[in-house]
């Protein structure tokens, strides 16, 4: 009798202890799962990715369960301007610009936008030897806007895409002369796949924060205090438990973080 006591508040207990996580409402993430290796399809079907694998961790943190909705890259603010998801976690660089639309968490990791060409090609501080060239950006990234404001007056040509591995596809067949973009996503993307054999990155590293930002953060409807608050914390949170560089090291070589 005594065991089955036991065993009934025991199950009380878990029974209670359940609304805990399932009393959150899920939390709907934005992303684009066309930027490895921040975010891709597996074989499988599945996303996989350093972007992937950060949003979950900050929603076991959070304790609310991840609900990801993938979305082309210019949809994703859109998205979450009309409640279709409560954020975006998928690369977006925190830009002066893009706060007049959406508020945004810390950083989650800081990199570069560099520019990759065939091998050899020489392109010199200034930027002059794109005089001319067909250069791919992402529609809706930050670098389609630095391409169109800096490197479209030096006269060279830009190409809007749906997507990185479209650009990836015209650059190989010549229709592209190459494309600017961050600079983890160009190397680990292309430059290390069989694709980008014959490819390197040319020029200096773009770090200009009017378009680059301070760092790459997660975005939420303006005026959501109370997810922002969750998510900074969250992201506080994962960095001291030793989670986000455990996260990290699957990923990368180095510390993605930044200063």
């Amino acid at each position: 009798m005594k065991k089955l006591v036991l065993l009934g508040a025991l199950a009380m207990s878990a029974v209670l202890s359940l609304p805990t996580f399932a009393d959150e409402k899920p939390l709907k993430i934005g992303i684009e799962a066309a930027y490895p290796p921040f975010a891709s399809k597996a074989p499988d079907g599945s996303i996989v990715g350093f972007d992937y694998d950060i949003g979950n961790a900050l929603c076991e943190e959070m304790k609310v369960k991840c609900v990801w909705v993938e979305q082309e890259f210019d949809g994703l603010i859109p998205a979450l301007k009309v409640r279709k998801i409560d954020a975006i976690l998928s690369s977006m660089s925190i830009t002066e610009d893009r706060k007049k639309s959406v508020d945004f968490t810390n950083k989650y990791y800081n990199t570069p936008a560099r520019l990759v060409m065939k091998a050899g090609t020489q392109v010199g501080d200034n930027l002059a030897e794109l005089k001319g060239k067909n250069i791919g950006v992402q529609r809706g990234s930050i670098h389609e806007r630095f391409a169109r404001e800096v490197l479209a007056p030096l006269g060279a040509e830009i190409k809007p895409y749906g997507s990185q591995n479209e650009i990836y596809l015209d650059v190989t067949a010549g229709r592209l002369d190459g494309t600017v973009a961050d600079a983890t996503l160009l190397d680990d993307g292309f430059l290390k796949t069989d694709a980008g054999k014959g490819f390197a990155f040319v020029g200096p590293a773009f770090t200009d924060v009017k378009y680059f930002g301070d760092g790459v953060g997660i975005a939420v409807r303006k005026g959501d205090k109370a997810e922002l608050d969750k998510l900074n914390a969250a992201i506080a949170a994962i960095r001291e438990n030793g989670k986000y560089k455990q996260i990290q090291d699957k990923y990368f070589a180095f510390d993605i973080y930044g200063k």
